[in-house]
């Protein structure tokens, strides 16, 4: 019988046995600002092109405003405003990376999405110190690769809007 993955939680992320002993974890890769971020593959629903969003009058700054995708009114989050980065260029359109949390669906608004790298535990690190407080609050830590650093974002973190730094973010 042949040596299955095995999946096993470590904090935000899904790990799986690979072959030599070592596990790895499989994330959607995507751009925000020419930052290169990554979230669990596990956690995304779907990817979608740009989107017409509707505003939520009195939401959360961070809160784009509502998508209509197959029936289900889907809350469309700016990751951009959420990590307080400077406003995508006017006539550039984005993506959206769909995730559940907590039974709700949300649009994560990106730049661009990637591919899914399929990364090795041993090459996971910490925040390091120097990240931006509104990064760190919201990150499960880092990967460097060949000339970018991808920032692994936790999903549930960055849709807690209650956080006092992400509201001051804003």
């Amino acid at each position: 019988m042949a040596n299955l993955p095995v999946p096993a939680k470590a904090g935000a992320v899904e790990l799986a046995a690979v072959p030599g002993g070592g596990v790895a974890a499989d994330f959607v890769t995507m751009t925000v600002a020419d930052q290169l971020f990554g979230i669990p593959v596990l956690t995304v629903q779907d990817v979608l092109g740009p989107q017409r969003i509707t505003r939520i009058p009195l939401a959360p700054p961070e809160v784009a405003g509502a998508l209509n995708l197959r029936g289900r009114i889907v809350t469309a989050i700016d990751v951009r405003r959420r990590l307080g980065l400077p406003k995508r260029d006017a006539g550039k359109s984005g993506m959206n990376v769909v995730v559940d949390h907590k039974g709700e669906l949300y649009a994560l608004m990106v730049d661009n999405v990637g591919e899914v790298l399929s990364l090795s535990s041993d090459a996971y690190e910490r925040n390091p110190a120097p990240l931006d407080p509104r990064w760190r609050e919201v990150s499960a830590g880092i990967y460097r690769l060949k000339g970018k650093l991808l920032v692994v974002l936790e999903v549930a973190r960055l849709l807690d809007f209650k956080s006092k730094r992400g509201a001051e973010a804003a």
